[in-house]
């Protein structure tokens, strides 16, 4: 009697972050791609081309172009793993904010990483002050507005939109955007949360 196989589709996670700015981006783009392969997963970055076919593409502006293909690649995968590490604020990267926003829209785990542990709060006050406490004790910035302090690392939907904890570590900041270390326990993580929803453990 024949045994039926199951064959099992490798999940296709979409890699967003402020990366894409990196000198090396391209080669980064890479080295990220091969440590989701190495824990069974397929990695997609802003560097692939668009899944699937987007019409009007070459009328469109470069910036379109980007943004249709990163959405459809957000579309196509299975989960994000996102960089949220502070980029050039106190906050994550805008860009990568929407593309976590995107997938929780469309019901996709999100995984997260940073490389620095430093809270959201204690970073907004130090990039927006000189910052006070009011009579009631709450943070103030410069211009007298509220600074949101939950003890968390970053603005509270962000954080709330991830499946697991976000992964955490303080990364010298010579190395802090070269650094692979956080992302592949964080890839780590994804696979097994992944395959473990399909019943199955990565090849």
């Amino acid at each position: 009697m024949l045994r039926a196989m199951v064959v099992t589709r490798r999940p296709r996670v979409y890699l967003a972050g402020p990366d894409i700015f990196l000198p090396e981006a391209q080669a980064q783009a890479g080295a990220r791609t091969r440590i989701c392969a190495e824990h069974g997963l397929v990695g997609a970055t802003p560097f692939d081309d668009p899944p699937v076919a987007i019409p009007g593409w070459d009328a469109m502006p470069e910036w379109q172009q980007l943004f249709l293909a990163n959405e459809a690649h957000i579309r196509a995968a299975d989960a994000v793993i996102a960089n949220l590490t502070p980029f050039r604020g106190p906050s994550a990267d805008p860009g990568t904010v929407y593309e976590v926003g995107l997938a929780r829209g469309l019901e996709k785990p999100v995984f997260g990483y940073a490389t620095t542990t430093q809270g959201f709060a204690e970073r907004t006050r130090a990039a927006w002050g000189p910052s006070f406490r009011d009579p009631g004790g709450t943070w103030r910035d410069r211009d007298g507005l509220s600074i949101e302090d939950f003890a968390l690392f970053d603005n509270l939907m962000v954080v709330g939109s991830l499946s697991v904890l976000l992964l955490a570590e303080d990364i010298p900041e010579d190395r802090r955007w070269s650094d692979l270390s956080v992302f592949t326990r964080c890839v780590a993580t994804a696979a097994r949360v992944l395959y473990a929803a399909r019943g199955v453990t990565p090849d």
